[in-house]
């Protein structure tokens, strides 16, 4: 085994610790998708590294992504924030295996992921915005009415509402709601 691909792979655990136990678990609490994040990026990283070391035709490469791509994202719920998680722990996989000679300019473009990761994602950034689906046990002609009903609901300001289903026949309706929490609940 090479110097560097010993080199690239604690650079890659490094991040990859840092991405998946120090931001994500610590804010989002969901181990399965800790587990699942370490694990897709310690898969990138051996791949791209065995592609580095065997210089298989581009094609096969080519080919071996491709396969990679189809395996879809499933989980119970999985956010927008979640998927962008997903993308950076491919991401530093990438990196650090094939700018494992360059031990420089992988640490450099590891430490701009994970702090535009921290950043972005940070709780005091867009903390109090939430994203609802509400089930509401009547149908509401009037918008303004919809709107002061999620209000007193959620106790917040309601940003955005985007009614998703209407069941005349049993009095149900359900919305998208954008809506901004009270500064008590963003301390939780």
């Amino acid at each position: 085994m090479r110097v560097e691909t010993l080199l690239g792979l604690g650079l890659d655990l490094t991040a990859i610790t840092l991405l998946a136990y120090g931001l994500y678990f610590r804010r989002h609490h969901r181990r399965d998708l800790l587990f699942a994040y370490v694990a897709l990026n310690v898969g990138i990283f051996a791949v791209v590294s065995l592609l580095l070391v065997q210089r298989v035709d581009l094609a096969v490469g080519f080919g071996l992504f491709g396969v990679l791509s189809i395996i879809r994202l499933r989980s119970n719920e999985i956010t927008q924030q979640e998927i962008a998680y997903y993308f950076v722990a491919i991401a530093l996989g990438l990196v650090n295996g094939i700018a494992a000679s360059f031990p420089l300019t992988a640490l450099f473009l590891d430490v701009v992921l994970l702090v535009v990761m921290y950043v972005a994602d940070h709780p005091r950034l867009l903390g109090r915005t939430r994203q609802q689906t509400v089930t509401l046990d009547v149908v509401y002609a009037d918008p303004g009415a919809l709107r002061a009903d999620l209000e007193s609901r959620l106790r917040g300001a309601v940003l955005q509402v985007n009614v998703t289903h209407v069941d005349y026949v049993r009095d149900v309706t359900v919305v998208d709601v954008r809506f901004q929490a009270p500064v008590m609940e963003v301390a939780r």
